[in-house]
């Protein structure tokens, strides 16, 4: 399975039957079509279509995590004061680094598409903090920057659409089970999804320290970590659900995917104690609010006395 947030190694390596359609190699007979036509995996029992469903709804969670705060940042204007820029960061590093684990391990199509939609989210929430860390610190508006902006969104845009297919395509010619470059390749697998994991959970310290420091949440959107802890709690568990399916060892599928359970798992822990600030710092927000909601009923009241004295 497409290994979601912390690609790097296929989840189910579990079917002896799996192959793709080639001369000389056995065919999956029993397997479910749509699996093996989209992720080209030979699924034959109900624990392994379980942990592929799960697994692709992790990466539809995942995908659709950074919107939110991408909508949030343009409404507002105000995203260098609500995030912190070691948190987008350390996700663009870990996604950087998930995308080397992916390529250089030769992964599924859908997982190199999937990694380089992350990285390109990544690049419009660091684009969005740059851009209005400029404009908020200028006194006056800047065409200049605003053209820039749209260009960078559109360079980047077209960059998304053709890299996935570039990628595929060389990737097609790399043998990552020849014997010269199986061991290396593999080696550097893990270690790509050990920074990777590195990567993501450091992603949190910053913006823990941020939420602290301000002691507020206001600008950034509750959905980004949201999706992510549901992303995150469903790969790790499309992980888990497949052991009853396993043939092999499952001590040794468990240490083939500690890297990236212990990254997806542990930003989840860490994601409940950003959740636990939005809710204790919600209490600040409507505060505020009120206090603000309370100063116009009291000034124009002064104002109209001043008048009728004057009078």
């Amino acid at each position: 399975m497409a290994s979601a947030r912390f690609p790097g190694g296929k989840s189910v390596d579990v079917a002896a039957n799996w192959t793709a359609p080639a001369p000389g190699r056995p065919v999956c007979v029993n397997g479910t079509p749509w699996i093996l036509y989209l992720l080209e995996e030979c699924v034959d029992n109900v624990w392994e279509y379980c942990s592929v469903v799960i697994g692709l709804v992790s990466m539809f969670c995942f995908l659709l995590s950074t919107l939110p705060q991408v909508y949030e940042a343009y409404r507002n204007g105000k995203v260098e004061e609500a995030m912190s820029f070691g948190f987008l960061f350390f996700l663009f590093s870990g996604d950087l680094t998930s995308f080397a684990g992916c390529y250089l391990t030769s992964q599924l199509p859908i997982q190199l598409v999937t990694v380089v939609f992350y990285i390109f989210t990544d690049l419009i929430l660091i684009s969005q903090f740059l851009y209005y860390k400029i404009k908020n610190s200028s006194s006056r508006k800047s065409p200049v920057l605003k053209w820039l902006c749209f260009a960078w969104c559109g360079a980047a845009t077209l960059v998304l659409l053709a890299l996935p297919k570039l990628i595929v395509e060389n990737n097609a010619t790399l043998d990552p089970k020849s014997p010269s470059t199986s061991n290396s390749v593999e080696v550097t697998g893990y270690v790509c999804g050990y920074l990777a994991s590195i990567f993501y959970l450091s992603s949190r310290f910053p913006q823990l320290y941020k939420n602290f420091q301000r002691q507020s949440t206001e600008g950034t959107s509750y959905l980004l970590f949201a999706l992510a802890m549901m992303g995150n709690g469903t790969y790790g568990f499309s992980v888990i659900v497949v052991l009853p399916a396993l043939k092999g060892s499952k001590r040794t599928f468990i240490i083939k995917h500690l890297a990236w359970l212990i990254g997806s798992l542990g930003v989840l822990i860490l994601d409940f104690f950003v959740t636990a600030q939005f809710i204790m710092y919600r209490k600040n927000c409507s505060a505020k609010s009120s206090k603000l909601l309370g100063v116009p009923e009291v000034e124009p009241l002064l104002r109209e006395e001043v008048e009728l004295s004057m009078l």
